[in-house]
């Protein structure tokens, strides 16, 4: 297999040149366990539907290698950077992201080709000795790096203590199997791709606890006018649903490290969307909540997400929460 600079050895070719058209496409990834486990997802499914042969090529970026907080960073979308770098440079032809670390903004040159059907979008706690988030303790310690979730700990339990931590999943449940944390508040879709959904206590409902736009599902980014290299795993129902979600984000003028929650669905035609803005300590939130049919307009997610935006600024979220601008 060639690789490039970036590249980290043994990834294996997937895929067989005699089952296609024998083109070799190349994704990038970067080298965490959950996002190489879920690279490989895609890359398997990429090579069964179109008989391409996939190479791996794993990617360092500054939210790796970094020890400061998310927040100090910039947010989520230090991870996506220097994906989109090897990308725009021609090193890889594909970049698989968490679509909830991608920024909502376009990015020059670049275009999100498929979103794969989305898997569970909660997030989940696991805490020591089997506690749910009602049986921790007063003071329990309660580990997370997201702002999002560290407003609706505060929210939900002002008792406890959140810890800001880093680091990829193991080392997360690792605090909380050492004593160091009584807990950590992960996402569902990552534990299960990485086989540690044995560690989850409770899975965090949605209605009460929305999660970040986009969590659960993957984007597949590709130079503009390469889309057709994924096109066979884009998922449409998924996609009108996080694209609403992620013009929340969008419309708000907000990040991807605000404390913003979203949740859609589509039911018998409909597309429902709430959103939930919390004050990073938790003690305020408003919540705006609208539905459309989407056969009815040309652009259902971005409708419904005016809506839900429109009806948030209306009623104060810039007052509380790191949001500005106007749908």
């Amino acid at each position: 297999m060639t690789q490039s600079k970036d590249t980290a050895p043994n990834h294996p070719t997937i895929g067989s040149a005699h089952a296609g058209t024998g083109a070799v496409v190349r994704i990038g990834t970067r080298g965490s366990a959950l996002a190489v486990s879920q690279t490989q997802t895609i890359a398997s499914a990429l090579a069964a539907k179109t008989g391409v042969v996939i190479e791996i090529v794993t990617v360092r970026t500054e939210g790796d290698t970094s020890t400061e907080s998310l927040a100090s960073l910039g947010g989520t979308g230090v991870f996506a950077g220097a994906l989109r770098e090897a990308l725009i440079a021609g090193r890889v032809d594909v970049v698989v992201h968490s679509l909830k670390d991608l920024p909502t903004a376009a990015y020059p040159g670049l275009s999100i080709g498929a979103i794969p059907k989305r898997v569970d979008a909660r997030d989940a706690l696991c805490a020591r000795d089997g506690l749910t988030m009602d049986d921790l303790p007063a003071g329990a310690r309660v580990g997370t790096g997201s702002p999002r979730r560290a407003a609706q700990l505060h929210a939900r339990r002002p008792d406890i203590e959140v810890v800001d931590i880093r680091g990829n999943v193991d080392t997360r449940l690792a605090h909380v199997a050492e004593g160091r944390l009584d807990a950590v508040v992960l996402a569902a879709a990552g534990l299960d791709r990485l086989g540690r959904l044995g560690a989850v206590t409770e899975f965090l409902s949605l209605d009460g606890w929305p999660t970040a736009p986009g969590q659960g599902a993957l984007a597949l980014e590709v130079r503009t006018g390469d889309e057709k290299l994924v096109s066979a795993l884009n998922h449409n129902p998924t996609r009108t649903i996080v694209e609403a979600e992620r013009h929340v984000l969008a419309l708000l003028e907000a990040g991807c490290a605000a404390p913003i929650g979203a949740h859609g669905q589509i039911d018998d035609g409909l597309l429902f969307l709430d959103a939930r803005v919390y004050s990073p300590d938790g003690t305020e939130k408003l919540t705006s909540s609208h539905a459309l049919y989407a056969a009815d307009t040309p652009q259902p997610s971005l409708e419904v997400a005016q809506r839900v935006a429109a009806e948030l600024l209306e009623n104060g979220a810039a007052r509380f929460a790191p949001v500005g601008g106007t749908p």
